[in-house]
């Protein structure tokens, strides 16, 4: 699943940040369309965490996944579609650029941590 910032460069400027999702490696969780606010800084991400991440291998391509496992002094990431594999089995590690921390529309709903 990837996200966008309309009108910039893949990365987050703010701490607080709006993010489209599109794509479906996220169903049910996050779904195409799906308006979410991002956090730079704050707590450290755990495994579990939504994160919206570069891979090494993709810079230029911003993507929203959940965090496995450290690896590599980044992170493993996979999609909560099983069916889509466009995540680090395909891509390798990511560097998390930020926290998924809620859905804003179309269905409001705050993130915590989920068991992986």
């Amino acid at each position: 699943m990837t996200a966008r910032r309309p009108g910039s460069a893949p990365g987050l400027r703010w701490p607080l940040t709006a993010v489209l999702v599109t794509g479906p490696s996220m169903s049910p969780t996050l779904r195409h369309g799906d308006a979410v606010l991002v956090r730079r800084g704050g707590r450290a991400v755990r495994p579990g965490d939504l994160v919206v991440a570069v891979f090494r291998s993709r810079p230029e391509l911003l993507v929203v996944k959940r965090a496995v496992r450290t690896s590599d002094g980044g992170w493993w990431l996979r999609g909560d579609n099983g069916l889509v594999t466009d995540d680090s089995r395909a891509y390798g590690v990511a560097d998390v650029r930020g926290r998924v921390v809620a859905r804003y529309w179309p269905r409001p709903r705050l993130f915590g941590r989920r068991q992986v």
